[in-house]
């Protein structure tokens, strides 16, 4: 079919053994290291803080409150995706459900990133699929408007591109370019060892920080030679 096709069955993914260094690391982790930007807006939360989630997204666009084309990602997506939904924010119904985890965890896909709501959650909150949403509602969707799967889309003011890598945790989502995750995961370890140190270096007594200093004579909060 034509590129130009609502849906796009081929994508380039993130590799697998990107993804799997990936999950070691803290969605902040990855953040900080990209150059602290890709993390979606902060409404978007896991339903229990233990839920964690990496992999290569499968993006779909729905119209507020249908979720047509959820269910058509759910047939197409592979053992190990994530499906992103761009749900506009819209919180007057779920576009999920129990249901759908079931068949998602069943299908392997490694979880659901949706800006929109969710319901079923005190039963989803319990379970082990990932589920990351912008809140909840009882109202079901409607089932009857065209979108697009595999298309860029935003989440909470975020590009997302097809294949992009997504990792979630307990402080949220955070959206990797698939042309720079392996840079990114590679430079992970070193960016986590150096916050170690840090906090071996609390441990110690050793709160005060030479960089505040130069900081806030840049700005001119502190005049030249001047120090806390």
């Amino acid at each position: 079919m034509s590129d130009n096709a609502p849906i796009r069955r081929k994508i380039d993914r993130v590799p697998a053994p990107i993804v799997e260094a990936a999950r070691k690391f803290q969605a902040s982790i990855l953040a900080d290291v990209g150059g602290r930007r890709g993390a979606l807006g902060g409404r978007i939360q896991p339903l229990a803080r233990s839920m964690k989630v990496a992999g290569p997204a499968i993006t779909v666009e729905v119209r507020p409150g249908d979720n047509l084309m959820i269910h058509a990602a759910l047939q197409l997506a592979q053992p190990g995706d994530v499906i992103v939904v761009d749900g506009k924010g819209d919180l007057s119904c779920a576009l999920t459900g129990a249901l759908m985890a079931a068949h998602a965890q069943k299908a392997g896909i490694a979880g659901f990133v949706i800006d929109g709501a969710v319901r079923d959650t005190e039963e989803c909150s319990q379970g082990s699929f990932p589920i990351f949403a912008a809140g909840a509602n009882p109202n079901g969707p409607w089932k009857n408007a065209p979108g697009r799967i595999n298309w860029p889309v935003s989440l909470a003011g975020t590009p997302v591109n097809p294949g992009d890598l997504i990792v979630g945790d307990a402080d949220g989502v955070v959206v990797i370019p698939r042309e720079t995750a392996a840079a990114i995961v590679g430079a992970a370890q070193a960016k986590l060892d150096a916050e170690a140190e840090r906090m071996k270096a609390i441990g110690r007594g050793e709160v005060a920080q030479a960089w505040v200093d130069d900081g806030l004579r840049s700005v001119g909060v502190l005049g030249k030679g001047e120090k806390l």
